[in-house]
């Protein structure tokens, strides 16, 4: 297997006053959407690169560990969160990560950090968040991705098919042909053009089209599945 290299380039923050396209398109979105962590929500193995301790510096926008290296979350991150809280849409976690409170600290330490211009209806919307705290169902524990989602649909009793999986991991598509997880491989780390992609994913399943129009519901249309 071909081993990442930590990604030790400035990250940059994206506007979090700018959600992707779908979600303001009026058309149905997903009622649970789940990341993994390593290398889709940060470019770095977390139990590989990081020393615990973590502290965070630059307002909580990164942190350093035990040897001064620096860690922050890809740069569309805390948009792409901020977005879908806004829009009231349920976030988990299911990562396999054999550093699990390592995990927890950095999620506690980098915070989602609203950037805008001087809208003053965005005023009272500036304070940072704890990243942690954006995530209703957090499944960090080394273990299949099939059981993150199992313990995630128990204690949602969302259904499977109305959840979709963001991944670095070709292997962990069988949440999708074991459990209907709608999943996305991702290549380069989260970016509002893959929540798009995934989303249209998701979609497909439910025979919605590019250039359908709201009102619409799932309800319209017969559930067609992929072909596994």
């Amino acid at each position: 297997m071909v081993r990442k290299q930590k990604n030790t380039a400035p990250l940059g923050l994206e506007d979090a006053s700018i959600a992707p396209s779908t979600f303001n398109d009026g058309l149905p979105l997903p009622k649970l959407i789940v990341f993994d962590l390593d290398y889709t929500l940060w470019p770095f193995w977390v139990d590989t690169h990081v020393s615990a301790p973590v502290k965070p510096k630059d307002n909580n926008s990164r942190c350093i560990d035990k040897w001064g290296e620096s860690f922050a979350f890809y740069p569309a991150v805390s948009s792409i969160l901020y977005s879908a809280r806004s829009l009231n849409i349920p976030l988990g976690i299911a990562s396999r990560t054999h550093a699990p409170e390592l995990a927890r600290d950095m999620l506690k330490a980098l915070h989602v950090i609203p950037t805008f211009s001087d809208n003053p209806a965005a005023r009272d919307t500036r304070r940072s968040i704890r990243a942690l705290d954006y995530f209703d169902y957090v499944q960090i524990f080394p273990a299949t991705k099939t059981q993150h989602f199992t313990r995630i649909n128990q204690a949602s009793s969302i259904p499977y098919e109305d959840m979709l999986f963001f991944d670095d991991e070709a292997r962990n598509r069988n949440v999708q042909t074991e459990l209907g997880v709608t999943f996305c491989l991702i290549r380069d780390g989260m970016t509002k053009e893959e929540v798009d992609r995934g989303v249209w994913e998701w979609r497909r399943k439910f025979g919605i089209k590019p250039g359908d129009q709201p009102p619409f519901s799932l309800e319209d249309r017969e559930i067609s599945r992929f072909d596994e």
